[in-house]
């Protein structure tokens, strides 16, 4: 097997927590581009044009992070990140998803509509030019205000997003919040639940070694 990675994508990144947390050496390559975009190389062999992306040893090729890591949980069941019965992996699918589209794709939608770098690519994976639409940036750091409260009384009477085991649920959620900071979208102050759970998951060896952070931007915390 072998992984294709992009270093400064958010997507990526949740593979690479994930693995690290279940102690698997896989070979990883980083098909970045130049500013900010990937190689034309991996383009032409994978037209999806998204990252991450594993490539079996056959040739299969399986995209998206979450399928790649339901794909890599089956091979490699402990620890458990998916949920150990029906009721655990559904609570953990559904928190997954809720980081996924309360949270991530809103501090997409604000990086990818901002940055001059993606001035025509503000989605991922497309062959034509898609312009950058101003109004989404408001919408998204609106979207991640409400993202942070929600996410904020989650975390109230439990020690993780799914109940009191680290999972997939915590792997998105602390990827989305920092992508948002890499925007200048940090925590607000009354979070006192999510930013006491972002401290600790930020400290797990996984996330430290996952992030290659050089841009001197601000953590999720402003810092």
């Amino acid at each position: 097997m072998k992984l294709y990675d992009w270093s400064p994508a958010p997507n990526p990144r949740r593979v690479r927590i994930f693995l690290l947390e279940k102690n698997i050496d896989i070979p990883i390559e980083d098909v970045g581009g130049d500013n900010l975009t990937l190689s034309p190389e991996y383009v032409r062999a994978y037209p999806e044009a998204l990252v991450p992306m594993l490539e079996l040893d056959d040739g299969t090729r399986i995209g998206e992070a979450m399928a790649i890591c339901r794909y890599l949980e089956t091979l490699y069941p402990a620890p458990p990140l998916m949920g150990t019965d029906p009721l655990d992996a559904a609570m953990i699918d559904m928190w997954e998803r809720r980081a996924w589209e309360q949270g991530m794709l809103p501090a997409i939608d604000v990086l990818r509509n901002s940055l001059p770098q993606f001035a025509d690519r503000s989605l991922a994976g497309r062959h034509v030019p898609l312009p950058q639409i101003p109004a989404l940036i408001e919408r998204g750091r609106i979207n991640l205000n409400q993202f942070f409260t929600k996410f904020d009384v989650q975390l109230e009477a439990r020690h993780f997003l799914a109940g009191e085991r680290y999972t997939v649920a915590d792997i998105t959620t602390l990827c989305a919040i920092d992508f948002a900071s890499l925007s200048g979208v940090t925590l607000p102050g009354h979070c006192t639940n999510l930013t006491r759970w972002y401290r600790e998951v930020s400290a797990r060896p996984s996330s430290v070694l996952s992030v290659k952070r050089t841009d001197g931007k601000p953590n999720a915390l402003g810092q």
